[in-house]
């Protein structure tokens, strides 16, 4: 399987289950971004793999001129429904954080909230975020931490999950501070942030009752999975959680990082 055909089925895996109740459950995140980037009224603001819209909602709020781009269909169908229930005029685009859509320079300010971390392609993504951005132009990503949290999530499921393609980057090599200055340091003055947005529930039950229902990622890898497989896969879920049970239920620590950075030169990816 290569890179196109690996994002073919991630365009459907994403959108596979109602995504727009997953945000409140990284709130401090979402939050964490929209401070970074900062934006002001009439700013043309990229939020990239936009999902169902939580960031690019938050920077249309604040007076930005929004457009949120997600290679998922389905996702972009919610998060234009959404807007229009808010009455928020965000422009939304079905598009590839490894091939935008837009002009060199067309942004003030490009954002993603754990979205462009999923690109396969991490070279790719880090040119398309560079080549859309001004000069002097911010940048602010969101990113899950490499040593812990969501990736002990992830290597729950990973003896389940198909291997990915040769080549392709691991989403959280974007929560390393030295992997991110290789692959963004030429074209951003950068610096970071950290933050934690604790996954909380009930029980491990709870959680995997909310994952494998609105998490497109194990929702499709649950249903992919015969019987037994996917009992196994539920209850290695579930205790993977309860290793985090307190005395007020589920509470596991994720530490995520913010990139925040300012583009150098010009417009064009150099």
């Amino acid at each position: 399987m290569g890179f196109e055909e690996l994002k073919k089925r991630q365009s459907v895996i994403w959108g596979t289950g109602p995504y727009e109740r997953l945000p409140e459950h990284y709130q401090p995140l979402l939050d964490h971004v929209a401070r970074a980037l900062d934006v002001r009224p009439g700013e043309r603001v990229l939020d990239v793999a936009t999902g169902t819209g939580a960031l690019a909602t938050l920077l249309a709020r604040a007076g930005a001129q929004v457009t949120g781009v997600d290679l998922a269909p389905a996702l972009i169908t919610t998060a234009k429904r959404l807007a229009a229930e808010d009455g928020l005029d965000i422009t939304y685009d079905v598009g590839d954080a490894e091939s935008l859509p837009y002009a060199d320079g067309s942004f003030d300010a490009v954002g993603s909230n754990v979205g462009s971390m999923f690109a396969p392609d991490h070279a790719a993504v880090a040119r398309e975020l560079a080549r859309v951005c001004k000069p002097g132009g911010r940048l602010a990503l969101g990113n899950w931490s490499d040593e812990r949290g969501v990736v002990d999530m992830f290597n729950v499921m990973k003896p389940f999950m198909p291997p990915p393609p040769p080549g392709a980057g691991s989403p959280f090599q974007w929560g390393n501070r030295g992997y991110v200055e290789q692959r963004l340091g030429e074209y951003f003055e950068l610096r970071f942030e950290e933050g934690d947005a604790p996954q909380v529930g009930e029980s491990g039950e709870e959680v995997w009752e909310l994952f494998s229902t609105v998490y497109g990622p194990t929702r499709t890898l649950a249903e992919s999975l015969d019987p037994d497989r996917r009992e196994e896969l539920h209850r290695a879920f579930a205790e993977f959680y309860e290793g985090y049970r307190t005395e007020q239920g589920v509470h596991q620590p994720r530490p995520y990082l913010i990139v925040i950075g300012t583009r150098r030169g010009s417009a064009g990816g150099g």
